[in-house]
């Protein structure tokens, strides 16, 4: 069977994209070092325990699998952390994939997947945004990945490091057959913060800002169900193998959703009343993020077939009621 290593596999979209890959007929082996993911995620294939900073275990754990490729997802994501402490994020997001390039180099593996994001792009207001969107990010978070970008870049001259960059939108829902879900700690995400609510399990959801230049004055963001997401990266492996060239994509819907139409539609999903409140805007929250790429779709045949508001809050619902990893 082939080896693939995804770090990160313990967390949200990891432990999904191990399922697909799995699925796919490869065998994911998840590299994480469990500070936000859950070992009880990691049901698709073999763990090991590991921080990225650590040279010596990536190279033990390429030299034990000898992966032909790798998928990274491990990063740090919350965009107010990335305001208050970008150190954190330069070092663990830059610093960490940087010793995992040069050890996947060093063994040989030149197939890497990385999980960017389109905070990339930062604020680009009424322009929907594609691969060629000029890069002015907001915060650390975005400018980490854009960073790791660069670095794959260098590399693919320096060392044929082939390489396929993901730029995602908003990543929503769940496994749909609940093996694996969406659990942060703390949880951040829009979605899960509002299931949360409805149910009684944190105070009324806050709206932070209300006064921004859209139709109702709240952010805009493009949702992809987490499932979709997933097997876009293993079309992109497959990409990679069949020897076509390094590439960027975004992965979103082309269509945006305002914080008061997820609550609508969360509304009418649950059949409950959504308690919340309005805030102020938050640092480094650009107004609206919309993809305008049609690539994945010519290139890589990527058509999102979950990526319904109903259907990703559905996917989602259903994890909160039914599933868990234990705290």
């Amino acid at each position: 069977m082939t080896n693939v290593l995804v770090t990160g596999g313990a967390g949200y979209i990891g432990s999904h994209a191990c399922k697909a890959l799995k699925a796919a007929g490869y065998k994911p082996v998840t590299y994480d070092n469990l500070v936000t993911g859950w070992e009880q995620a990691v049901k698709f294939g073999p763990f090991e325990k590991g921080s990225l900073s650590d040279r010596a275990r990536l190279d033990e754990v390429f030299a034990k699998y000898q992966p032909v490729a790798v998928m990274h997802f491990a990063a740090l994501s919350q965009v107010g952390e990335a305001m208050s402490q970008p150190g954190l994020y330069w070092r663990n997001n830059v610093e960490g994939s940087l010793t995992l390039i040069e050890a996947a180099c060093a063994a040989g593996c030149k197939n890497f997947v990385f999980s960017s994001t389109c905070a990339t792009y930062g604020e680009h207001d009424n322009v929907v945004l594609d691969e060629d969107t000029p890069q002015i990010p907001l915060n650390a978070y975005g400018a980490s990945k854009r960073a790791v970008e660069n670095i794959l870049r260098d590399f693919a001259a320096s060392d044929g490091l082939n390489h396929v960059i993901f730029r995602y939108f908003n990543v929503a829902g769940a496994d749909p057959e609940g093996e694996v879900g969406e659990h942060h700690r703390p949880e951040t995400h829009l979605i899960p913060v509002m299931l949360e609510a409805i149910d009684g399990k944190r105070p009324a959801l806050t709206i932070h800002g209300t006064d921004y230049d859209t139709p109702d004055g709240t952010c805009i963001r493009d949702y992809v169900h987490v499932m979709d997401l997933v097997d876009a990266h293993v079309l992109g492996l497959k990409w990679l193998e069949g020897g076509k060239p390094s590439s960027v994509f975004n992965l979103g819907t082309g269509k945006g959703f305002s914080v008061r139409e997820v609550i609508d539609a969360s509304r009418a999903v649950t059949n409950r009343e959504v308690p919340h409140s309005e805030g102020p805007r938050r640092a480094g929250d650009a107004t609206k993020l919309v993809s305008g790429s049609t690539r994945a779709l010519a290139e890589l045949g990527w058509e999102p077939s979950r990526s319904t508001m109903p259907q990703m809050i559905a996917d989602a619902w259903n994890w909160h009621l039914n599933g868990h990893y234990d705290h």
